[in-house]
């Protein structure tokens, strides 16, 4: 059994995936695996579904979902497998779904972010870009669907969020390295666009345009970072961006500085 949570979940047996029916009970499955191989407590577990006002009937509830889970989970219904025997074991306190390394794809996606943190250190600027693409290719929307709003799957769902920014910005901070400055022009302006508080894809762009000899260009998103910094924060660029802008006006026009990469 695999489970994909980098955009809606979903549950993959043998290459099928299989339909959770209920809501509730996808909440169930979500906090679980945001707690992988740990112990949810009922307690936590009526917290994530209903927040602070759950039903009168709400640990009912959840032995019933978990029930409807492991079945799922085992592949059969309710027929032909009564005593489903599956990865949710029952402690004296919750419930732990066990998980594999490979059974869950934020896993890979973070040992693939960690070995490509590591090549990217190392200036093994084409193993880390490689890496890094694949770790984004798992993704296929918001980590869980944006499923819920309890507390356990929104901050697996928020710091996933922030080792995907932290691998893109690491597999630009590669492709610049290689050289790759006007291909990534096109990519770093809709990045910050999305992320239009984020420096550091500004600061990306900036050099990706220096080095394709667009200095005006870099100078106008300097410009641009400064006025959003402060019309939405009240702060001024930071020093990174700021240096940046200092090396751009002071470049002799007829040699193009070349900007260290950010490793």
């Amino acid at each position: 059994m695999r489970y994909q949570v980098l955009g809606p979940l979903q549950v993959i047996d043998r290459g099928v995936v299989r339909q959770i029916s209920a809501p509730k009970m996808e909440n169930v499955l979500a906090t679980l695996l945001a707690r992988g191989n740990q112990v949810v407590s009922v307690p936590q577990l009526t917290l994530e579904i209903w927040g602070e006002n759950p039903p009168r009937r709400a640990t009912s509830a959840i032995h019933v979902y978990i029930s409807q889970l492991r079945k799922l989970l085992c592949g059969a219904t309710s027929d032909d497998c009564p005593r489903p025997v599956g990865p949710i074991v029952t402690s004296t306190s919750g419930y732990l779904l066990q998980v594999k390394p490979d059974d869950l794809d934020c896993r890979v996606f973070q040992r693939l972010v960690q070995r490509g943190r590591a090549e990217l250190t190392a200036r093994r600027f084409t193993a880390a870009s490689a890496t890094l693409s694949g770790a984004l290719d798992l993704w296929r929307g918001s980590a869980f669907g944006r499923l819920g709003n309890g507390p356990i799957v929104t901050g697996f769902s928020d710091w996933l969020e922030e080792l995907r920014l932290e691998c893109i910005e690491m597999q630009t901070e590669a492709e610049l390295a290689l050289g790759h400055h006007r291909e990534l022009v096109g990519r770093l302006y809709r990045l910050i666009s999305e992320y239009s508080l984020h420096e550091v894809f500004y600061a990306q762009l900036m050099r990706a345009l220096f080095a394709s000899d667009r200095r005006a260009d870099a100078l106008a998103v300097y410009a641009q970072a400064a006025d959003v910094l402060r019309s939405e924060l009240g702060l001024e660029p930071g020093l990174r961006l700021r240096e940046l802008q200092r090396v751009v006006l002071i470049a002799d026009s007829r040699h193009r500085v070349a900007l260290a990469p950010a490793v």
